[in-house]
């Protein structure tokens, strides 16, 4: 797997795990909706500065994205 669905596939775990829909986890990050989806279906790469945000909402690590699931 690259590292664009690493991060994809961490996203959405770490974003279940909190219990947050794509919207509310965007609105919280203050990013749209859309751009969440796009990230979980590869579709785009957050910026170091996106993934930061998100961590913050998720109350998590960035490494967290990066971590290659066994």
């Amino acid at each position: 797997m690259n590292l664009r669905g690493i991060v994809a596939t961490n996203l959405r775990h770490l974003r279940h795990a909190k219990g947050l829909s794509q919207e509310e986890l965007a609105d919280r990050a203050g990013i749209n909706r859309n751009y969440i989806g796009m990230l979980e279906r590869e579709e785009n790469a957050a910026t170091v500065d996106m993934l930061e945000r998100i961590a913050i909402v998720l109350e998590t690590d960035p490494i967290e994205f990066f971590r290659r699931q066994s």
